[in-house]
């Protein structure tokens, strides 16, 4: 017998199941496009070179001034994004294995708590990264062969969604706590 409180063992279904299951799929994600990066550097290299420098954008005036066109501040720029993208998905893959682990101790806080951390960073590329710098401050929004918003938005979206369930009341074992 234990002297645990039978609400706060964490269920090994609903939604502690759902928040394990779209944090793995998130890590998944973002383990093989960082891979993808690493192992075929050059593929999106050279979208990030061309998103940075404007060069297929509307080429308009008063916006130009804000390309970067130094190669070495463009690839300086991919690497971070390798490096975040690297970071994230090790974060999330640490997190799916506390949703596992967690869901046997029967304590999930420590898996929320590390979800939050490596969803956040998607949504920091994804929404911050992709969308705001690179699709408005650097217009690509104009390019009709260097436009990444419409993955941005997937992948923000997914993010967005596993972290809402992540904090959902229950989705950490204690049923109504909202921890």
């Amino acid at each position: 017998m234990t002297d645990r409180n039978p609400t706060e063992l964490a269920p090994r279904t609903g939604l502690p199941l759902a928040a394990a299951v779209l944090t793995g799929t998130v890590a998944l994600y973002i383990s093989l496009v960082a891979f993808g990066n690493i192992t075929d550097f050059d593929t999106n290299r050279d979208f990030v070179r061309h998103v940075l420098a404007m060069d297929t954008t509307f080429k308009d005036p008063d916006l130009m001034w804000r390309a970067l066109t130094s190669q070495g501040l463009q690839d300086a720029a991919y690497l971070a994004i390798i490096a975040w993208e690297t970071v994230a998905a090790v974060v999330l893959l640490a997190a799916t294995a506390l949703w596992v682990t967690g869901a046997r101790r029967g304590s999930l806080t420590r898996a929320r708590q590390v979800s939050t951390v490596g969803l956040l960073m998607m949504v920091l590329l994804f929404g911050v990264g992709f969308l705001a710098i690179g699709g408005e401050w650097f217009s690509m929004w104009q390019s009709k062969q260097w436009n990444g918003l419409e993955a941005a938005t997937r992948n923000l979206t997914v993010a967005g969604i596993a972290l809402v369930v992540v904090h959902l009341p229950g989705a950490a074992g204690k049923q109504g706590s909202g921890e």
